[in-house]
């Protein structure tokens, strides 16, 4: 395993305001024909890519502007789709009585969210290819889209699912799960697909435990092209862009432009050193 501290990149989060970036909101059907919300930002210029961002459980299309924006100004076309039935809305109906950790960790378990996202993600894939045909596509996820995302790569799951066949070429995951409730042990060893784990040290489990079981996955697959990135002091929500950090927005943004750079290569060698961020490879 080859460890790196940190990257050298330019801090492309920090240009971002004095850019024309720009997002619509449209309404997709899905294939059980309801219609879905879903932020879309279009690229600059000719188009490089396509990016699927998955929110987290409570979340909605409305989130992860910092990472679109990012994904944008390098002319991806990004796509947002609001999870409906593990949006705000499906965790008011998780909720039923029980505090705010009880229902998120009843919303994250629940396949019927998931088949919903999975058809959200697919009707996302859809749009995006009608207008950025035959480029790279990478999912991206945060929280319960992680599960969400390492899902859609292949891993094995406690919950009963079977995931469609996206066939992205990359997958990133922040703030993954562990072993626990949603993913068995060596539920990744069989991912082939180039993949990035993130999260930071202050990223802890729902459960309360410690950032580190976010890199099980890490631990358990085999390469080549997967990177796992740990980022100081980053929270849980750091990766959904609520922090006042410049800095942590600029290194989640740029780690995920560096990764998705080495799309199309047999191998993803890591980036040279900057601080803040502890990366390795595999």
């Amino acid at each position: 395993m080859k460890k790196m501290r940190g990257l050298s990149l330019i801090l492309i989060y920090l240009a971002l305001p004095q850019m024309a970036l720009s997002q619509e909101v449209v309404e997709v059907k899905r294939a059980d024909d309801k219609w879905v919300n879903m932020a879309v930002y279009r690229p600059i210029q000719d188009c490089q890519g396509i990016a699927i961002i998955s929110h987290g459980a409570g979340g909605s299309e409305n989130g992860y502007a910092f990472l679109a924006n990012a994904l944008q100004a390098q002319d991806w076309l990004s796509v947002v789709p609001g999870h409906q039935e593990s949006g705000i809305a499906g965790l008011k109906q998780h909720m039923n009585g029980k505090g705010i950790r009880a229902a998120l960790a009843s919303l994250i378990t629940d396949n019927k969210a998931y088949l919903g996202r999975f058809m959200d993600i697919q009707a996302a894939l859809n749009l995006a290819r009608q207008h950025c045909p035959a480029k790279p596509q990478v999912m991206i996820g945060h929280s319960m889209g992680a599960a969400t995302t390492m899902l859609a790569a292949g891993a094995l799951n406690r919950l009963q699912l079977e995931t469609p066949t996206f066939n992205f070429d990359a997958y990133i995951a922040l703030s993954p799960q562990g072993v626990g409730s949603i993913f068995p042990p060596h539920a990744w060893q069989h991912i082939q697909h180039k993949v990035l784990l993130m999260t930071g040290t202050r990223d802890t489990d729902l459960g309360g435990a410690n950032w580190q079981t976010r890199l099980d996955a890490f631990r358990d697959m085999s390469g080549p092209c997967k990177w796992s990135a740990v980022i100081d002091g980053a929270t849980h929500m750091s990766f959904a862009g609520n922090t006042n950090s410049d800095k942590e927005k600029s290194l989640i943004t740029n780690t995920i432009l560096q990764f998705i750079q080495h799309n199309q290569q047999k191998s993803c060698p890591l980036p040279n050193l900057v601080g803040g961020i502890n990366l390795s490879s595999k």
